[in-house]
């Protein structure tokens, strides 16, 4: 069965195409389900709309590790660790370098 959140989302997001938060929100749901390229789709449409989204670039970048995606993988965490260390979000930048160091060479 689908995540109950994923219609309410795109109802919100039919109405207003910018809400980053919802974007973020639809792209966690999709993974949750395990349905990562939709899941990308809308992680990559909230860094859009919303270029200063830390978190965003790692729920990407999980997603595209899962799809096996590494090469975009490694710039989306790329680009992340450098919005999150211009956040100051340091647990984010963390992560991102975890995830980094995972991936195969």
């Amino acid at each position: 069965m689908p995540n109950p959140r994923i219609e309410p989302l795109k109802k919100v997001l039919a109405i207003d195409p910018h809400d980053d938060v919802a974007w973020f929100g639809l792209g966690k749901a999709y993974m949750d389900d395990g349905d990562f390229e939709e899941a990308a789709n809308a992680l990559r449409q909230c860094v859009t709309v919303k270029p200063t989204y830390s978190a965003a670039y790692f729920a990407l970048a999980q997603s595209l590790q899962t799809l096996h995606r590494f090469d975009e993988c490694r710039t989306i965490i790329e680009t992340g660790i450098e919005v999150s260390t211009k956040n100051g979000d340091v647990m984010v930048t963390r992560n991102l370098e975890a995830l980094k160091n995972t991936l195969p060479s």
